[in-house]
C-alpha cells in the first residue's frame, strides 16, 4: 500500500509593512503627508502605465516594444487633453480625438483578431471628395457598419473616415448613442446626408434598415427591399458617386432563429432576437460568433453627368436603385464561394 504523501508546506506570505501615518487633529483617521500623497499618485500612474503596456501588447499582437511604448504615450497624451477639457466636436457630435485614440482602436481588435476581415476593391473609393457607400445589412446587431468603418479607415491610402447614417433608435440608447455619435455616426436623414456629402465627406448607408438587420438566418444573404431609393436622390443632388459594398460574414455572428415579438413591443424595438446562444447563455450569448468576413467595394456608379435635377425623375431613381442592389446581390454570391468555411 502506497503511503499517503503530505502536501508540501506553503511558505507564509510576509505581511506588508504599512507606513505610519499621523492621526488627524479632529480624530477623523490617518492623515497623509504631501509626500505620501505624491508617492501614492506616482504608484497609481506607474500601475496605469504598466496596465496599458500589457493591454496594448495583447491587442497589438505583433507590435514591437517601441510601437507599444509609442501607443501608450499617445493614449496618455489623449487622457491629459481630456482632463484639461480640450474636447472638440463638429456640428454632428463627431469627436476626432476620441475616434482616433479610443473608438477605432477598440473596434480594431474585433476587426483583426476576431473576424479577420479581408477587404477588396478599396481602390474604388475616391481619394478625396464626396462618395456614398451603399451596403447590405445583416447580423441582428449592426456590427457590420462598424467593421466597414474600420475597413475603410485602415486600408484606404488616405485613411478616410466614413460617416455612418444610423436609425433614430440607436441614438436613444444610453451610452451607445453618445459613443457612436462621437465616432462619426449621425441620423439617417436625407438633410444630414446631403450636408455631409456637400462638404466632401465619405458617407455610408444601409438602405435595408431593420428589415435586413433583423431578418431570420434562413434568409441570410438575400437582400431585402431598398426602400424608395432615397439614397440615390441624395447622391444625385450632391453629384456624389455611389459605391456598392457587399459584406459577407455578418450574417453568422448572431444567427437569428426566433423572435420574442411581445417583448419587442414592450421595449419598443423592431425585434427581440433568439439566437443559438441568446438568451439561453445570458451575457455569454452576447459574444458574437467568430465568422470570417470579406468586405468588397465595387466600382462606383457615377452621377455627376446626370445633374442634380435627375433626382426628381422617379424612373431614373428606381433604375439606379435597382442597379446598385443587383450589384451587391451578385457579388455576395461570389464572395460566399470565395470565403469557404464560415469559421475556418
Amino acid at each position: 500500500m502506497t503511503p499517503r504523501r503530505e502536501p508540501p508546506e506553503q511558505p507564509e506570505m510576509p505581511e506588508p509593512e504599512m507606513p505610519e501615518t499621523p492621526e488627524s487633529s479632529d480624530g477623523a483617521g490617518p492623515q497623509l503627508s504631501a509626500a505620501q500623497v505624491a508617492r501614492r499618485l506616482e504608484q497609481g500612474v506607474e500601475l496605469l502605465i504598466a496596465t496599458l503596456r500589457w493591454a496594448v501588447a495583447k491587442a497589438g499582437g505583433d507590435l514591437t516594444e517601441q510601437e507599444v511604448e509609442e501607443r501608450v504615450a499617445l493614449f496618455l497624451a489623449y487622457l491629459r487633453r481630456r482632463m484639461s477639457g480640450e474636447v472638440e466636436v463638429d456640428a454632428y457630435g463627431y469627436d476626432a480625438d476620441f475616434t482616433q485614440h479610443i473608438y477605432l482602436p477598440v473596434l480594431r481588435v474585433l476587426y483583426k483578431r476576431w473576424f479577420r476581415v479581408q477587404v477588396r476593391g478599396i481602390e474604388n473609393i475616391p481619394a478625396d471628395g464626396p462618395a456614398l457607400i451603399v451596403a447590405n445589412h445583416s447580423g441582428t446587431v449592426p456590427v457590420d457598419c462598424l467593421m466597414t468603418q474600420v475597413a475603410v479607415h485602415d486600408t484606404h491610402p488616405q485613411q478616410r473616415l466614413m460617416r455612418l447614417l444610423g436609425a433614430d433608435l440607436l441614438f436613444r440608447l444610453p451610452v451607445i448613442g453618445e459613443t457612436v455619435r462621437a465616432g462619426g455616426t449621425t441620423l439617417a436623414a436625407p438633410s444630414d446626408a446631403q450636408r455631409l456629402l456637400a462638404a466632401g465627406e465619405l458617407v455610408a448607408v444601409w438602405p435595408e434598415g431593420f428589415k435586413g438587420l433583423g431578418k431570420p438566418y434562413a434568409d441570410r444573404y438575400r437582400l431585402q427591399r431598398f426602400g424608395r431609393g432615397g439614397f440615390v436622390g441624395t447622391a444625385l443632388r450632391t453629384q456624389a458617386p455611389i459605391v456598392p459594398c457587399s459584406i459577407v460574414g455578418a450574417e453568422e455572428i448572431y444567427p437569428k432563429i426566433g423572435d420574442l415579438t411581445p417583448l419587442a413591443h414592450l421595449l419598443d424595438v423592431p425585434y427581440f432576437p433568439i439566437t443559438p446562444t441568446f438568451p439561453h447563455l445570458g451575457l455569454l450569448g452576447l459574444i458574437p460568433l467568430p465568422s470570417q468576413w470579406i468586405i468588397e467595394f465595387a466600382p462606383p456608379v457615377e452621377t455627376a453627368d446626370l445633374g442634380p435635377d435627375a433626382a426628381e425623375d422617379p424612373l431614373l431613381v428606381f433604375e439606379l436603385t435597382d442597379r446598385v442592389r443587383e450589384t451587391i446581390q451578385s457579388r455576395l454570391h461570389v464572395l460566399l464561394a470565395d470565403r469557404g468555411p464560415i469559421f475556418g
